[in-house]
């Protein structure tokens, strides 16, 4: 497993952190604010939660900067940290009725940042849609999987890190939603062909 990030920058803004410098603590926030608020995003739609979220981990990251990992890969120990932490606050909610907020277990959304170019053809971006509808309908666990592999490209040890479950189930989950989407997107290819071929 590789314990230490993948890129020497952010390991020596990590050691610099732990180390107590405030700038480096700073910039540790501002580069990794967007990737955490869209990794955030994908467990509750109430974005003022994220927001919250990932300044109560930034704050509890400073407090216990002596403890952390000083090998820690930065990306994924912080989408775990981040995972966790909003995992317990959407957990403790509750309304002042005394309601339990409303349950986000199956609340994981995946979009595509595709620029306008690359979909300017009416086909793939039919094509595109549907790809993405497909990933949408995978349970929350596997869309979270497929996000992690595909789009953040992290490794089956750091998506195992971040989600907190062994290798072995990653690459499980990886491996059916792979399935799942082969066989559906065979079906669709030969809708889509259908409509924009032959007729």
């Amino acid at each position: 497993m590789k314990s230490a990030s993948s890129f020497p920058e952010d390991r020596v803004l990590w050691q610099d952190f732990l180390a107590g410098e405030v700038r480096a603590f700073e910039r540790l926030m501002s580069d990794n604010f967007r990737l955490l608020f869209r990794y955030g995003s994908k467990f509750s739609k109430d974005r003022e939660l994220v927001k919250d979220s990932i300044q109560d981990l930034f704050l509890i990251l400073w407090e216990k900067r002596a403890n952390l990992n000083p090998d820690a890969a930065v990306k994924p120990y912080l989408m775990a940290s981040l995972r966790r932490l909003m995992h317990r606050q959407v957990a403790s909610r509750t309304w002042v009725g005394g309601e339990v907020l409303q349950d986000e277990d199956d609340f994981f959304e995946i979009e595509f940042s595709v620029e306008e170019t690359y979909i300017a053809n009416e086909a793939t971006a039919v094509r595109t849609r549907q790809l993405q509808q497909m990933l949408n309908a995978l349970p929350r666990r596997q869309k979270e999987v497929v996000y992690l592999k595909f789009f953040q490209e992290l490794s089956r040890e750091q998506i195992a890190e971040v989600m907190a479950v062994s290798p072995q189930t990653v690459s499980n989950m990886l491996q059916i939603a792979i399935r799942h989407l082969k066989a559906h997107w065979k079906a669709e290819f030969v809708v889509f062909f259908l409509l924009h071929f032959l007729f």
